[in-house]
C-alpha cells in the first residue's frame, strides 16, 4: 500500500523556515516530514546510519543536524536509545483530515511508541480536538502507570538495601569474636575481608575459621593463607575442628611417608648400564694383567750389563 506524506505550501512561507533555515536545514527537514519510516502519528524509529545512506551524509553531519534541529530549532525530540525520532510540528501538517480510519490508525501507532515522553511532544502541538486527546491519554495513561511502576521499583530497591544491611549487621555481630580475633592477631580488618569471613563462619563455622586463622598465624601466614585452608575444609564438607585436625594429620603422615619411601628406596639401575660397568671392569682387569707379565725395564737392563762384562 502506498504512503503519502503532505507537505502544505505554508512550508516555504514559514518565517521560521525562510530566515533561519539554510538550504542544506530546508532539506533535511524535509527529508524527516517525507522519508519512507515516517508514520501517522509524527514519531517514528530511525537510525542515524539511515539517515545518513538516505541523504547521503557522514554520520558526524547527521550529527550536526540533527544536534541543530533538537537545539537550535527545537522542532525535533530523538531517543537515541530507542532509536525514535518526533517532529513537533506533525499535527499542524498532517492532521488535516479526521474520521474513523484515522483514528484508527493513530491508536494503533500510538501503541508500539517506547518513549511515551515523545507523545506529548508532538501531541501539544495537535490542533484537532479528537486527534489530540488521544495523545492526552496514551500519555497520561503512561504517566499514571509509570509512576506506579517507578514507585513501586524503588519500593523493592529500598527493601533490598535494608535487608543487605540487617544480613551484614547480624552477620557482624553473631561473628564479633572472629572479627575481634582477627584484628587483635593479624591487624586491621577491611570491609571486603570482613565480609568474606562472615561469609566463611555461614559455610562453615565460627570455631573453624578462627581455627584456620590460627594456623596461619603459627605458620606465619597472611590471611590467603587461613582462606586457602579453610577452601580445602568447605570442598571436603569439614564441619568441626576435630575433622580439621584429623585431615590435617593424614595429609602429614602422608608428606612423612612419602618423604620416607625416598630416602630407602633403592636406586633403579638399567641393564644395560650394569653391562656396560661389567665389561669395563673385566677390560681394566685384562689390562692389569699384562702389565703384570711385562718384564721390568730395571732387570732386563742389569742383565744386559751382566753379559757384557762377561764377554770382555
Amino acid at each position: 500500500m502506498a504512503k503519502f506524506r503532505m507537505v502544505h505550501t505554508d512550508f516555504w512561507n514559514d518565517p521560521k523556515i525562510v530566515e533561519e533555515f539554510t538550504p542544506e536545514d530546508k532539506f533535511f527537514f524535509l527529508y524527516l516530514l517525507t522519508n519512507s519510516k515516517t508514520t501517522q502519528i509524527g514519531i517514528y524509529q530511525i537510525t542515524k546510519k539511515q539517515i545518513a545512506f538516505d541523504i547521503g551524509h557522514s554520520i558526524e553531519s547527521v550529527n550536526a543536524l540533527l544536534d541543530r534541529f533538537i537545539n537550535h530549532h527545537k522542532l525535533v525530540a530523538y531517543n537515541p536509545d530507542t532509536r525514535e525520532l518526533a517532529i513537533k510540528n506533525w499535527g499542524k501538517y498532517n492532521f488535516n483530515r479526521g474520521g474513523k480510519p484515522v483514528l484508527d490508525c493513530v491508536k494503533s501507532e500510538l501503541q508500539v511508541v517506547k518513549d511515551h515522553g515523545l507523545i506529548s511532544y508532538v501531541g501539544e502541538r495537535i490542533e484537532k480536538k479528537e486527534i489530540r486527546d488521544l495523545y492526552d491519554t496514551y500519555n497520561d495513561s503512561y504517566t499514571i502507570g509509570g509512576q506506579e511502576e517507578e514507585e513501586e521499583e524503588e519500593k523493592e530497591k529500598e527493601e533490598e538495601q535494608q535487608q543487605q544491611q540487617q544480613e551484614e549487621s547480624d552477620l557482624r555481630n553473631n561473628n564479633e569474636n572472629v572479627y575481634e580475633f582477627y584484628q587483635k592477631n593479624m591487624g586491621v580488618l577491611s570491609p571486603f575481608i570482613a565480609q568474606e569471613i562472615g561469609y566463611w563462619v555461614q559455610d562453615l563455622s565460627e570455631d573453624l575459621v578462627v581455627h584456620a586463622l590460627t594456623i596461619a598465624l603459627e605458620n606465619q601466614k597472611p590471611y590467603a593463607y587461613a582462606k586457602a585452608i579453610m577452601k580445602t575444609w568447605a570442598d571436603r564438607k569439614i564441619k568441626n575442628v576435630d575433622e580439621a585436625n584429623q585431615l590435617s594429620a593424614e595429609f602429614k603422615h602422608k608428606q612423612e611417608s612419602k618423604f620416607s619411601r625416598r630416602g630407602t628406596k633403592e636406586d633403579i639401575v638399567p641393564d644395560w648400564f650394569k653391562q656396560q660397568k661389567e665389561k669395563r671392569q673385566k677390560e681394566r682387569s685384562i689390562e692389569k694383567t699384562k702389565e703384570e707379565d711385562l718384564p721390568n725395564v730395571s732387570d732386563l737392563l742389569a742383565s744386559y750389563n751382566k753379559q757384557k762384562e762377561n764377554r770382555e
